[in-house]
């Protein structure tokens, strides 16, 4: 038997019979495609390389050597690729110096020191700092070197000089030679204080390249291989990279603020003024409390500075000479040496190696100036006070002058300082006759005739 096909099957066109085989060709090869690519390796995309950057425009000295180490510790945490410093500094403190070069030169990170912007410098134990880092760099018109030491404490006998010359030669030599550039222009900066501009010490091979601007030299770092205080090698990956620049903290700017020489003798000061205040007139608190933190911030400041012992003792001997002067009274010679001994005592109370870390000429002499008056016009007025709180009630009018208010034969009345007492006389006084008290037996007085 056969069967007929219907009439409406056979109605449908060849091509709406050959389109769902070809559909599931095309996902077919689709699939294969998608698993192609999926079996490829995906090729990471390359994050912004991160430079931490560090402004050093003071003076070398404990705060800006904390300061540093902060610095150096967050590049280390934070990934990135460089530690950038900023320098513009006269110099400072040696000890802090060896601090701050042996922390560039122990970093994790690769330390760019930029002497930078134009017109600033890197003078003195600034220059140590410059040689230690693993790229040396100076803006046009920047200078570096003038390195010679100076001793804090005067200069000491030849073969301590000679020592000491000799050590901070040998520590700079240490580095110098390691990153590849001039001994012999170092050494001169340093015995001969020789300075440099950015284009000659490019030329000395004291520096590895000169860039008008952080991001120029950033780009022109991109893909250069430096030598690390170990010995290994690295590449610098800088191109586009993102400054982050590290703020000071609350704490790191109070400590600036106080290293000043000046501010920390203000504070001395106005701290003692304020605690003799308290003392004067006792039960006030807030002079005591205000100038104790004073005094206490003052002494904090100066323990961070190289201090002459000599002049602590001028300063010591001023105090003395101003409070004899105020008690025993000298016609002002007295007041002027300790003014002239305070004077000099603030001038050379820090032993300071750069003018920068040294007390103002101007603070010192107004400071010891005003210090002085002040402190013989308050210790005067205390002494005379003393005095007068030991004659009180009727010893008070020992040696005044009396008036009789009626005949003493030998008892009346008299007038004293405003006062009606009965007084006693050894011979008979008339009405109205001036009389001084010489003494009293309890509240009766005693009293003579005023001689005329």
């Amino acid at each position: 038997m056969s069967e007929r096909v219907p009439k409406a099957m056979r109605k449908v066109p060849a091509a709406m019979r050959v389109w769902p085989g070809a559909v599931a060709l095309a996902f077919l090869a689709l699939f294969f495609v998608l698993n192609a690519r999926a079996q490829q390796p995906v090729q990471p995309v390359a994050a912004q390389p991160i430079v931490d950057k560090f402004v050093l425009a003071d003076t070398i000295q404990p705060v800006t050597a904390g300061q540093l180490s902060r610095a150096i510790a967050r590049a280390g945490s934070d990934g990135a690729s460089a530690l950038l410093i900023e320098l513009d500094t006269p110099g400072g403190l040696a000890d802090s110096m060896r601090a701050m070069a042996g922390a560039i030169l122990t970093s994790r990170v690769p330390v760019i020191v930029y002497v930078a912007p134009a017109g600033a410098r890197a003078g003195s134990a600034g220059f140590f700092l410059l040689e230690a880092a693993d790229v040396a760099a100076m803006a046009p018109g920047t200078n570096a070197g003038a390195a010679h030491i100076i001793f804090e404490f005067g200069q000491p006998d030849p073969v301590l000089t000679q020592k000491a010359e000799n050590d901070a030669e040998a520590f700079l030599r240490s580095y110098v030679s390691r990153r590849g550039r001039n001994v012999d222009a170092a050494l001169a900066a340093m015995q001969s204080s020789h300075a440099y501009t950015a284009e000659e010490a490019l030329t000395q091979h004291l520096i590895d390249l000169t860039a008008p601007s952080d991001t120029a030299l950033l780009a022109a770092l991109d893909g250069r291989e430096i030598i690390r205080m170990d010995g290994s090698k690295q590449t610098l990956h800088l191109a586009n990279a993102r400054i982050a620049l590290l703020q000071p903290t609350l704490r790191e700017n109070l400590l600036d603020w106080l290293v000043n020489p000046n501010i920390a003798l203000l504070l001395l000061v106005c701290g003692a003024l304020l605690i003799y205040l308290e003392f004067h007139t006792p039960g006030t608190i807030v002079p005591g409390a205000l100038g104790t933190l004073m005094v206490l911030l003052g002494v904090f400041a100066l323990n961070l500075l190289p201090i002459r012992y000599a002049a602590v003792m001028l300063l010591v001997a001023a105090v003395v000479l101003l409070v004899l002067e105020a008690k025993f009274g000298g016609h002002g010679a007295l007041a002027i040496a300790g003014i002239a001994c305070l004077t000099l005592g603030m001038l050379t109370l820090v032993a300071a190696p750069i003018p920068q870390l040294d007390v103002s000429p101007w603070v010192a002499f107004g400071v010891s100036a005003a210090f002085g008056l002040i402190t013989v016009f308050l210790l005067r007025l205390a002494v005379k006070g003393r005095k007068n709180k030991t004659l009180l009630g009727i010893d008070a009018l020992m040696g005044r002058t009396a008036s009789a208010m009626e005949r003493l034969s030998p008892e009346g009345h008299i007038l004293v300082e405003g006062e009606i007492w009965l007084a006693v006389a050894n011979e008979e006084i008339t009405a109205g006759t001036p009389v001084r008290v010489t003494g009293h037996d309890a509240n009766l007085l005693r009293v003579t005739p005023v001689e005329r």
